[in-house]
C-alpha cells in the first residue's frame, strides 16, 4: 500500500495483527528483505517501510530531503497515520541509524529498539568529512554508469563476503532487490542520509531509556566492535553476537534472528 506523507508517496507493508513492530532495512533494500521473517512474528502487527529513495517509495530529486532529520519526521507522520502512537523499533544497517535517530529524537514513541549490525555514526568531523566524499564519489559513479554496474561491484565489498554462500535462491532475490531502485534514489539516499552527513549520536546514547537490543554477527568484526562501544553507553541495553553470520543476520541467519527479536520484545511479559 502507498501513504502519502510531508509531500512524499510512501511504499508500505503490514502484516498480522498485535503490538506493533516496525522494520527500517539498510541501504539497497527495501521492505521485500523482511517479509521471509514475518511468518516467525505472528503476535505482531509488523510494519515494514521503503525508505526515501528505495524500493517503491519516491525517490526525490532533491538530496537534502533524504537528511535523517526528514526521515525520522515521515516515520513520525507515518505513525500519526497508522493512529500508532507507541512502536517497536527494528533497523537494519541504513535504518539502525534511521531508528536510533528516530529514538533520540522521539524517545516516548519507541518501546523496544533493535539495532542490527548499525552505528551511531562518526564522532570526529574529520571521519564525516572523508566519509562525505567517499559518498559522493560512489554517487557520481552510480548517476554515470548505472545501477547494474554497482550493483555489481556492491556485492563483492567485503562487507557482503559471507553472503556468497548463501543458497543461490536466497542470493538472486537479494540481487533482484536491488535492481529494482533508480539511480537518483540511491545516489540521493548516499549524499543525505550517508554516515557523514548524518548527526554523531554517540553521546546521546545515554538519553535512551527504552530497552535496546544490539545485534551484530561475529565474522562483521567492524559493527561488532561498534555495537560493544555502545553497549558502554547506554543505559539499558543487551549485546548478542551470532556466530556465523556476518553482516545482514537477518538474511544470513533469519530464524535464529527472528528468535532473538521475539525473545528481545517479549521479555518480561506474561
Amino acid at each position: 500500500m502507498t501513504m502519502m506523507v510531508n509531500g512524499v508517496c510512501y511504499h508500505v507493508e503490514q502484516y498480522g495483527e498485535g503490538e506493533p513492530l516496525l522494520l527500517l532495512h539498510g541501504f539497497t533494500g527495501s521492505a521485500d528483505t523482511w517479509r521471509p521473517l514475518a511468518p516467525f512474528w505472528p503476535d505482531f502487527r509488523v510494519m515494514a517501510v521503503d525508505l526515501l529513495g528505495h524500493g517503491r517509495t519516491e525517490a526525490p530529486k532533491d538530496a537534502r530531503r533524504y537528511r535523517i532529520e526528514h526521515a525520522a519526521a515521515d516515520l513520525a507522520a507515518l505513525l500519526d497515520e497508522w493512529g500508532v502512537e507507541q512502536v517497536n523499533v527494528l533497523g537494519y544497517s541504513m535504518g539502525g541509524r534511521l531508528a536510533l535517530a528516530f529514538a533520540v529524537w522521539h524517545p516516548r514513541r519507541v518501546r523496544r529498539l533493535v539495532l542490527e549490525s548499525s552505528s551511531p555514526g562518526l564522532e570526529t568531523e574529520e571521519e564525516r568529512r572523508a566519509r562525505r566524499e567517499a559518498d559522493e564519489a560512489l554517487a557520481r559513479k552510480i548517476e554515470t554508469e548505472g545501477v547494474r554496474a554497482f550493483v555489481d561491484d556492491w556485492e563483492k565489498i567485503p562487507l557482503f563476503a559471507t553472503q556468497q554462500t548463501l543458497p543461490d535462491p536466497v542470493r538472486a532475490a537479494i540481487r533482484r532487490e536491488r535492481l529494482r531502485h533508480t539511480a537518483t534514489g540511491l545516489a540521493n539516499s548516499l549524499r543525505g542520509m550517508g554516515t557523514g552527513v548524518q548527526p554523531s549520536f554517540w553521546e546521546r546514547l545515554g538519553e535512551l531509556a527504552m530497552p535496546v537490543l544490539l545485534v551484530c554477527g561475529e565474522r562483521d568484526e567492524k559493527f561488532c566492535r561498534i555495537a560493544a562501544q555502545m553497549h558502554e553507553r547506554l543505559p539499558n541495553s543487551e549485546l548478542i553476537c551470532v556466530k556465523g553470520a556476518g553482516h545482514a543476520i537477518h538474511v544470513e541467519q533469519p530464524g535464529i534472528f527472528a528468535k532473538i527479536v521475539s525473545e528481545f520484545m517479549t521479555k518480561g511479559e506474561v
